[in-house]
């Protein structure tokens, strides 16, 4: 499959608990590193690699995320108006993009699961893609993509190493012998970026309560239909106000993995 086919669920619909002093009057996927929101940090990468349909799963204050695509080109570029007739017109360069967006209102108060099977209709393609709203990551999108068709089982998720948030005591009895500082785990976690074929969504239910990573996932796993593919680069999930902090961070200091070369391949795939 072309990745121009493929439909790219992002799940935009949490109350960002954890990160209420930003979220109390906006949905996290509207924060912004840098001058955008990491939504659209998000749907750039994938732009990058030829991907240009969206399904964003809304929920809590959803409204915004809608209210602010609509009003994106009067936001980053400069306007005329005429006041006597109302007329207006932008100038400078075109800001558009060739993206197919859909904004699906899948619940206030809904789970993962539920999200995405509340979004069954709008999935046309036998292969579709899931993520977060809230993670950035260097990774390839379209090796993902031939990684999980060339396997062939249902589903596939990306596989991150990341770093304890403690310090870890190496000890001897009762003797401390040594001390790591934030130990890399030797685990993988779920850093989201999946891959699922369309049967997927006979494990899902639209039950707001329907969790992606309980239920559905556990049960693809103990069947076997479920790959991993490790990624060992950059990656990061803004879901405190010290990853939003370090993300800001890193954006400013021009040491953003996810965006390197972000912009060459969109305009490759535009030519």
């Amino acid at each position: 499959m072309r990745p121009a086919d493929v439909p790219v669920i992002i799940l935009c619909g949490g109350e960002g608990t954890r990160l209420r002093e930003e979220t109390v009057s906006r949905p996290k996927p509207l924060l912004e590193i840098g001058s955008e929101p990491i939504l659209l940090h998000i749907m750039k990468l994938y732009e990058s690699y030829g991907f240009r349909r969206f399904i964003l799963c809304l929920g809590y204050q959803g409204v915004m995320i809608k209210e602010y695509f609509l009003n994106r080109e009067m936001r980053s570029r400069d306007m005329k108006l005429v006041l006597s007739t109302g007329q207006r017109s932008f100038l400078g360069p075109d800001t558009k993009s060739d993206w197919e967006v859909i904004f699906a209102e899948t619940g206030a108060k809904t789970q993962t699961g539920g999200r995405i099977a509340r979004c069954a209709q709008y999935i046309d393609t036998p292969t579709f893609m899931v993520t977060y709203g809230d993670g950035l990551a260097d990774i390839h999108l379209g090796d993902l993509l031939a990684s999980h068709l060339a396997h062939g089982e249902i589903g596939t998720v990306t596989g991150v190493g990341v770093n304890s948030q403690f310090g870890e005591l190496k000890i001897e009895g009762e003797r401390v012998v040594g001390f790591a500082e934030k130990p890399a785990t030797q685990s993988l976690i779920n850093g989201g970026f999946f891959v699922f074929q369309k049967e997927f969504l006979d494990y899902l239910s639209v039950d707001s309560n329907c969790i992606l990573e309980r239920d559905p996932l556990e049960k693809l796993a103990r069947e076997g239909k479920l790959k991993v593919r490790r990624h060992d680069g950059f990656w990061r999930c803004m879901d405190t106000f010290k990853d939003y902090q370090a993300l800001n961070e890193a954006y400013a200091a021009g040491i953003a993995p996810w965006t390197s070369s972000c912009e060459d391949r969109i305009s490759e795939n535009a030519a």
